[in-house]
């Protein structure tokens, strides 16, 4: 009887443990803050949350941090190095438009510099853009420019209609950050410009680039033309063969694995 305690008591401080020292992956309400109006009149934030589980939201990838060791956050302020002190990841996605938000949070200079000091000292940043006509890529080229990157003005991966899939098809097999999937769907994406040390990490069938990475200091910058992991996409309802389910676990355990705090 007490060797069972003893052994309880210590698998109980070693998940207390883990708890405690769980990656915190924190996603940005500030820059992307879209709202609409309910059925009831009511208005509410949608489009790339944690809590919504519809098309729009981000439920099934925080899932997929969530599996991986992860614990969930949001930042619903201007990003500082204070304020994302305690924080692994720190995603941007899709920032707002004025078609989109009546008053947009640009990213300005200041944010720039204060996201940079977090990323140099070991945090990971992902910044997820969009096509042209649903991104504000101005501001965001700002961020990204000062890791060597820019978000291009154009439409890659065009798929009509979602009528002809295999126009968003994009291979990943062989491809160190995708561990189990061998073919992924990413539509209507913007191709990334890259300046040294920026490296491309996929390439779709034309060779541009839409997924790069870059050591900054201690710590990692991801950055994909797409908000591409949103429910819509990764909850089995695309054909047989797309494995964004998977690629969506492949990519939360890489960025996991690549913090240095």
């Amino acid at each position: 009887m007490r060797l069972k305690y003893h052994l309880f008591s210590l698998f109980a401080l070693m998940g207390t443990c883990l708890a405690g020292h769980a990656q915190k992956v924190t996603l940005d309400y500030y820059f992307n803050h879209e709202v609409h109006q309910t059925a009831s009149g009511k208005t509410e934030r949608y489009h790339y949350t944690w809590e919504d589980k519809a098309n729009s939201g981000f439920s099934i990838f925080g899932d997929a941090f969530k599996r991986a060791g992860g614990q969930l956050d949001t930042l619903g302020d201007a990003p500082t190095k204070a304020n994302l002190k305690g924080s692994s990841v720190y995603i941007i996605v899709d920032p707002d438009t004025k078609k989109e938000s009546p008053h947009p949070n640009y990213i300005e200079a200041n944010d720039v510099e204060q996201i940079a000091a977090w990323v140099k000292a070991g945090g990971v940043l992902v910044m997820m853009a969009n096509d042209s006509a649903n991104v504000e890529l101005p501001h965001f080229n700002h961020l990204a420019a000062k890791f060597g990157m820019h978000f291009n003005d154009d439409l890659q991966n065009h798929v009509l209609n979602d009528q002809h899939f295999d126009d968003g098809a994009v291979v990943t097999t062989g491809n160190p950050m995708f561990v189990t999937a061998h073919k992924i769907f990413m539509k209507d994406v913007c191709s990334i410009g890259l300046k040294y040390p920026a490296q491309a990490a996929l390439k779709n069938s034309n060779g541009a680039v839409i997924i790069a990475t870059v050591k900054y200091g201690k710590g990692t910058v991801f950055a994909v033309g797409d908000p591409w992991f949103y429910n819509e996409y990764t909850n089995g309802r695309l054909p047989a063969g797309f494995e964004n389910d998977k690629a969506t676990n492949d990519i939360a355990g890489w960025l996991l694995k690549q913090v240095q705090l």
